[in-house]
């Protein structure tokens, strides 16, 4: 990484969670893999601080690790996910997004998750029924049915999903804070664990309860204590959730998708397309060129794949995600070099291979400004040269 993206990292990991996770996770960052031990020396704080700094990484998930070079008989070793640190900086869209699709209580919901890195479904309702219920009028409250309806739908679009389960690697360090996994464990990918998306049967009946403000620390130590015996008795004890960042990014696509097919053709267009990924969100692997197959209207970012049922048509994800990479990049040559450098990019793009008298003739610019243009854009490593 570079300088400035580990400080970025440390910045975000001390608004989040202070100075001494900070230092943790930055040491990590820096050094790559280190045993817990290795990690207190080096840091000079206490075995037990570091301890709980951990404890909060692998929480949020920024914080993975197992087995040593010495093998499951040595002493675990720690590792910083940088890129999980970055997605602080994108809380507040995913909350956001949540709250544009379902509403307020789907806001609460993903703004809790994201807050405690992981909770049980029971643990979840209640808190964001409470919530609700205190900015109500006196007198009214939040069903649970109601936020246990938008955690469904959270989870049917895939925007949550289980944490993995986690394996027992040794003794365990969670004792050294408040938290309900297990510190020394090593998860495997969500989405390779078969019930990722199932939702358990809870029982849990009533309503949100409207907090006192001269209770609200009282009540929060009290709900840290009973966490386990509530999931026990609600029926989800272990089962945890976490916010499924690659679900938002790939919503977040889509929409850029959907508007550059607005801005390229009408807003009829741009709705078809809408209404084909959603169609298609949950099914259509992440890294698939193409939606799945669905009956529609061609246009330019859907291509036809057979003709059955009067014909079978998907999005073309690659082809639009380029289109927007390509329009990307001619903004900034125009912006970086003029109009007539963008003309030329564009006419390189467009033809792949021209020959400089070839780019004077077609982009209409004289011998010596197309010859200057080349080689700037040429430095800047925005056009190749190739020698035949």
């Amino acid at each position: 990484m570079t300088a400035q993206e580990v400080r970025l990292c440390g910045l975000l990991l001390q608004e989040h969670f202070g100075d001494v996770v900070e230092k943790v996770g930055t040491h990590l960052i820096r050094s790559g893999v280190l045993t817990l031990r290795a990690l207190a020396y080096e840091t000079k704080l206490a075995l037990d601080l570091v301890k709980k700094s951990l404890c909060v990484l692998v929480q949020h998930g920024m914080c993975t690790f197992g087995a040593g070079r010495r093998g499951p008989a040595g002493p675990v070793e720690y590792r910083i996910n940088c890129e999980h640190i970055l997605h602080m900086l994108r809380y507040p869209r995913y909350i956001y997004t949540a709250k544009s699709l379902y509403g307020d209580t789907g806001e609460l919901i993903v703004e809790e998750i994201l807050q405690r890195g992981q909770m049980t479904m029971s643990s979840t309702v209640k808190t964001v029924a409470d919530r609700l219920t205190h900015n109500m009028p006196e007198g009214q409250s939040m069903d649970y049915s109601e936020v246990v309806s938008a955690f469904s739908r959270l989870v049917e679009t895939h925007f949550l999903q289980r944490c993995p389960p986690m394996a027992s690697a040794g003794s365990s360090s969670s004792e050294a804070v408040d938290t309900p996994i297990p510190a020394l464990s090593q998860p495997a990918e969500p989405e390779s664990h078969p019930e990722c998306y199932k939702l358990p049967y809870i029982n849990l009946t009533g309503q949100g309860k409207r907090r006192r403000s001269s209770e609200d620390g009282e009540d929060d130590q009290r709900a840290a204590k009973k966490a386990k015996t509530d999931n026990s008795e609600c029926g989800d004890e272990g089962i945890y959730w976490q916010v499924n960042f690659q679900r938002f990014h790939l919503h977040f696509r889509d929409q850029a998708i959907i508007s550059a097919v607005s801005c390229k053709l009408d807003q009829t267009s741009s709705e078809i397309v809408r209404t084909m990924l959603r169609m298609s969100e949950v099914t259509t692997p992440a890294h698939a060129a193409f939606t799945q197959a669905l009956s529609a209207n061609e246009m330019e970012f859907v291509g036809k794949t057979g003709d059955s049922g009067g014909g079978m048509y998907v999005v073309n994800l690659h082809r639009a995600l380029a289109n927007l990479a390509r329009a990307t990049l001619e903004s900034v040559v125009q912006e970086r070099f003029g109009s007539r450098s963008a003309r030329i990019f564009r006419l390189l793009l467009r033809k792949r291979h021209l020959e400089q008298k070839q780019v004077e003739d077609f982009a209409m610019v004289p011998a010596k400004e197309a010859k200057d243009m080349l080689y700037t854009l040429l430095s800047e490593n925005l056009v190749q040269l190739q020698v035949q």
